[in-house]
């Protein structure tokens, strides 16, 4: 079954480093923290210029939810997070400082932990409705623009509101309901066996 994941019924926590806070969507395994999480999925509000968090090991996707977006320098070289390129991928050990663009900013984070698992960023406007089925043995879908989003399969139908998530089981078919919206869709992979044979032959 599909598991809803309501904006409404979640808690900022501070960052890592302290500097800044972050509101923890969906993290696996459910009762991991920050230094020994496969996958988490987070909001982020950055209201000052500073430094990102550090995660070894780590691979990072950051997607633009609200705000006038941010500079990013990363080991270095500068990076523009806005609504004209708003998705950016980059190794969680990098250096990362943040300069905002005339105010706060709201960020969708992505983290996957390279050695276990690797993570696929999507993101998709809609307009009516369309059909969406799960690809992977974890999809999370997150409503990051719109006031509504009616998601309807055979055997179920949930309702979002913007910054609601809800994590999908995979080969269900789904027809999504939406006026104007906005959704991000994070597929999670995890290797198996073979792949990691497959590395040695």
């Amino acid at each position: 079954m599909s598991v809803l994941i309501p904006f409404a019924g979640l808690a900022p926590a501070p960052w890592k480093n302290g500097g800044g806070s972050t509101i923890e969507i969906a993290i696996g395994p459910p009762d991991a923290g920050f230094d020994d999480f496969d996958w988490r999925v987070s909001l982020a509000t950055i209201a000052e210029d500073g430094a990102f968090s550090q995660f070894e090991g780590v691979d990072r996707t950051l997607a633009l939810v609200d705000g006038p977006g941010m500079l990013l320098h990363i080991d270095g070289e500068p990076t523009m997070l806005t609504d004209a390129d708003p998705v950016v991928a980059f190794d969680g050990s990098s250096e990362v400082s943040a300069k905002l663009n005339r105010g706060p900013t709201t960020d969708f984070n992505v983290m996957s932990r390279s050695e276990r698992c690797y993570h696929q960023f999507g993101r998709r406007r809609l307009s009516g409705d369309s059909t969406f089925v799960a690809r992977a043995e974890i999809t999370v879908l997150f409503l990051a623009e719109g006031d509504s989003l009616q998601l309807a399969s055979d055997d179920e139908r949930i309702g979002l509101v913007r910054y609601d998530a809800v994590m999908l089981d995979p080969g269900t078919v789904w027809t999504l309901e939406a006026g104007q919206a906005t959704i991000y869709i994070v597929d999670v992979h995890y290797y198996s066996d073979d792949d990691d044979e497959a590395m040695y032959d």
